[in-house]
């Protein structure tokens, strides 16, 4: 469905991706991993464009795409078949939780109030907000928020849902709702890629497990492979210390 090839990145003198090769299948979900500044958040960004990588190429559903030369008539055809869910949620203050998910459908794909307003409804039913369509970002918690950051991701119908560390932002006790809303979307089958550093999700949830370090990918397999026999002695170590801290 999705493959990256010697995709590379810097900012200034800095390589943050250094030949990144990716491979995603349909109804995988891909956990990356990794410490901080190892590059994942950029991954995640180029593949999306909201960054633009320097070198590289992907395929997306048998479609060629060069990144240093792909045009902005394609990066929003191509968005149009994916979603991106922030950190920090990116709601619209001034509208109601309805209206950030529905808010797409009407602008940029001129669907009538109407039908977007079901779906909005349908969406938000979907992670458990039908009763909070009518109230504002700053009446909800950070986990409702970033629920109906994925209630209009999902609004979008897209093939693929880019995650990136859904819930680092999160207090410790939301965490959960956003990780079961996930869970229940990895189960219905849907494509995902999440950089995360809750390493239970990686585990139990995802299907595939990318270690990164320095714009590089250490190790990648399936998950249970993945934890239960790494290979790399650094992914050993990095395993062994945030367990330590968990």
């Amino acid at each position: 469905m999705l493959e990256v090839f010697n995709i590379k990145k810097s900012f200034g003198a800095q390589r943050v991706l250094d030949g990144i090769q990716l491979s995603v299948h349909k109804g995988d979900v891909v956990a990356i991993i990794g410490p901080s500044g190892s590059g994942k958040t950029t991954l995640l960004r180029c593949i999306n464009f909201l960054e633009k990588a320097d070198e590289g190429t992907m395929t997306f559903n048998g479609e060629i795409i060069n990144f240093q030369t792909v045009s902005k008539k394609d990066v929003l055809r191509l968005r149009k078949k994916t979603a991106f869910v922030f950190q920090e949620y990116n709601l619209f203050r001034n509208k109601t939780a309805l209206q950030n998910v529905t808010e797409g459908l009407i602008v940029a794909r001129h669907m009538k109030k109407t039908d977007a307003e079901k779906i909005g409804m349908n969406m938000l039913e979907k992670v458990g907000l039908a009763e909070k369509a009518a109230q504002y970002p700053q009446q909800l918690s950070g986990g409702q928020q970033q629920r109906v950051a994925i209630a209009r991701a999902l609004a979008a119908t897209p093939e693929i849902i880019y995650f990136d560390e859904p819930t680092s932002a999160l207090d410790p006790e939301l965490i959960g709702e956003v990780l079961e809303v996930m869970k229940q979307l990895a189960e219905e089958g849907m494509t995902m890629i999440v950089v995360t550093h809750e390493l239970h999700f990686a585990e139990h949830v995802s299907s595939k497990v990318v270690f990164m370090e320095n714009g590089t990918i250490v190790e990648s397999a399936p998950s249970k492979e993945f934890f239960a026999h790494p290979k790399e002695a650094r992914t050993k170590d990095f395993l062994k210390t945030i367990r330590a801290r968990g």
